[in-house]
């Protein structure tokens, strides 16, 4: 690992999980064009996001992270937006007021376009063409033309993160996220669902609290955390020369930020602690998250621990743990008394996705919504076990009524995949199983958390519900 560090100093490291661009002048010419345009996000907003996670690490907050497993260049459209965003205020709002713990929001959105792959190429009837490597590289039409690596594509994934940002930011802070609006953020589908009804007695009981705090003279009028919240995005950093391109010294600080995100994590097949992601990640003083998968010993999480914050410090580093239902218990116990015996402050956070994806019996690649949740139960226990805090979730989810993850309390069967299955590579929970997985975590963080720190029905929840 070299001693000193530039944003490009990762290029002299070994590097894996990138493209073959053809054309290395139009590829030097793309990336000098992103360098001199403006941020996306700003570095006041990731120490920010930093300060909100270190609350986690004190048992003060819950991390909800979740969105498209892949974004995609078709479906930019502001219905999908919107839908998300509201799906994360009604889990907010289950997490906060019925689980007593106000919840810090980070979107897998505005930059979540570079997918690592199992396998450099795709077979499909006899043909092999490289992989899909997400919309910002090539295309997911099965092509030689469409899966061609092409420069310019980080140009229109600048532009579409620029767009969702604004968009998001009206949301959050223009009235959208106002707390007495918390029966329309209900969805049509979700209204008849058993988890649509669960909501509808939530949000009346929270509307019951708003008139008392009314009556005592707390409005949304003179409390602003009624009437909008904190979002942030996040990403992997995977495609490093878009994200040095995008990495600015702030002004104030003078530190090097990524401001492609608030908040980049390094994937799980590029977590190497002598390679280019964590090269570039050591540098920048943005939130980290590092995704911790069967493969990864105590040695080498160290290690990480020690290149990515030598100084220890809180909600810098979140550990997203991605395990798989069978292997959770043995695996994640093993991690924790590591990292406690280190005494390293951590943000633990949960990924029941990746490791529980199947592929049903009429070849749709799926999650079963028993496997997702004995995942989560798992880390929940372990925690309690360990007498350390079981601080997030990360979720692939969509606000779309989409059949991709069997299971849930409306019975997604492996026959009604076909029906919905729009996902552009991995399998996502639609809004009915988010909210649904909401207040199965509700329950147990109310039951977890000392007395101390129940919050529930006081103006610290409700405020921190938006």
């Amino acid at each position: 690992m070299a001693s000193t560090w530039s944003p490009s100093s990762w290029r002299s490291l070994p590097i894996v999980q990138v493209p073959e661009y053809g054309d290395d002048e139009k590829l030097r010419e793309v990336e000098n064009q992103l360098s001199n345009y403006p941020p996306l996000v700003f570095a006041g907003e990731a120490r920010s996001l930093k300060k909100r996670l270190a609350d986690v690490c004190e048992r003060k907050a819950f991390l909800l992270q979740g969105g498209d497993c892949a974004e995609s260049f078709v479906e930019h459209h502001p219905d999908n937006i919107r839908d998300l965003f509201r799906v994360f205020l009604q889990m907010s709002v289950v997490l906060t007021f019925a689980g007593g713990c106000p919840v810090v929001k980070v979107g897998r959105i505005a930059g979540q376009f570079a997918k690592p792959r199992s396998s450099p190429v795709e077979e499909l009837d006899g043909v092999s063409l490289p992989s899909y490597r997400g919309d910002i590289i090539n295309d997911i039409d099965f092509t030689n033309e469409s899966r061609e690596p092409v420069p310019s594509r980080q140009i229109s994934a600048y532009r579409q993160s620029a767009a969702t940002l604004n968009l998001l930011r009206a949301f959050a802070q223009g009235g959208y996220a106002n707390l007495e609006h918390v029966h329309q953020w209900n969805l049509g589908f979700l209204k008849d669902s058993p988890a649509g009804d669960r909501y509808q007695e939530l949000a009346d009981r929270l509307t019951e609290s708003l008139s008392f705090m009314r009556a005592c003279g707390v409005t949304v009028e003179n409390t602003p955390k009624l009437r909008s919240t904190s979002f942030y995005t996040s990403h992997e950093a995977l495609l490093l020369g878009y994200e040095e391109a995008l990495t600015r010294i702030d002004s104030t600080s003078g530190k090097w930020y990524d401001t492609s995100g608030h908040m980049l994590w390094i994937g799980d097949r590029t977590r190497q602690p002598d390679h280019a992601h964590v090269e570039f990640a050591r540098g920048i003083h943005n939130p980290i998250g590092i995704k911790c998968g069967p493969s990864l010993d105590t040695d080498d999480l160290n290690k990480l621990l020690d290149i990515l914050n030598p100084e220890n410090e809180a909600g810098r580093i979140t550990l997203i743990c991605r395990f798989g239902m069978e292997q959770a218990a043995e695996k994640l116990p093993v991690l924790i008394r590591a990292v406690e015996k280190e005494g390293k402050t951590v943000v633990w956070s949960c990924d029941p996705m990746h490791g529980n994806t199947i592929k049903a019996e009429n070849g749709y690649k799926t999650r079963p919504f028993d496997r997702i949740l004995k995942e989560v139960e798992t880390f929940f226990d372990v925690h309690s076990a360990e007498g350390t805090y079981a601080g997030g979730i990360h979720v692939e989810m969509t606000g779309k009524n989409v059949t991709e993850c069997t299971g849930g309390a409306q019975a997604v069967s492996e026959t009604d995949l076909s029906d919905r299955y729009h996902t552009v590579c991995d399998p996502r929970l639609n809004a009915d199983q988010s909210l649904e997985l909401a207040f199965i975590i509700a329950e147990r963080l109310k039951r977890d958390r000392p007395a101390a720190h129940q919050l529930s029905g006081s103006i610290e929840a409700i405020a921190g519900a938006s």
